[in-house]
C-alpha cells in the first residue's frame, strides 16, 4: 500500500508498484491510462486491460470485457474499505498514521 497526496494523481505511482506485480495481465481503471505505463506492463511481459481516457484520440486499444470485469473486486474492497468510519473521514492528520489506519482495516478485513 502506497499512500500518496489527494491532489496527485494515481499513475505516478504506478510503475513502483508494478514491481510487485505479478500474473498474466494487469486490470486497472482510466485514472492509469498512460502510454508509458502501458508499455512498462507489456515489458514486464504482462497484458495491459486498462480502461481508457474517454479524451484519448491516438493509440487506442481493444481490451478484454471479461477481464476487465474482474476490477470489480478491487471496488468491493475499497467499498469494505471505507466502511471503517475512520478510513472514511481520515480522522488521522499524518500520513504515517493514517497509513496505520489502513493497515489495520485491512487486517481486520483479511481475519474475518
Amino acid at each position: 500500500m502506497t499512500l500518496t497526496p489527494g491532489q496527485r494523481g494515481d499513475v505516478t505511482e504506478a510503475e513502483h508498484l508494478l514491481q510487485y506485480a505479478h500474473g498474466k495481465a494487469l486490470i486497472a481503471d482510466a485514472g492509469y491510462d498512460a502510454d508509458h505505463l502501458v508499455q512498462a506492463v507489456r515489458e514486464r511481459g504482462m497484458r495491459p486491460v486498462i480502461a481508457m481516457n474517454p479524451t484519448r484520440k491516438h493509440h487506442r486499444r481493444r481490451n478484454s470485457r471479461a477481464l476487465y470485469r474482474l476490477r470489480i473486486q478491487v471496488e468491493c474492497m475499497f467499498h469494505r474499505l471505507k466502511r471503517f468510519r475512520a478510513v472514511a473521514t481520515r480522522f488521522e492528520k499524518t500520513a504515517t498514521n493514517y497509513l496505520a489506519v489502513l493497515h489495520l482495516a485491512c487486517m481486520m478485513l483479511w481475519l474475518n
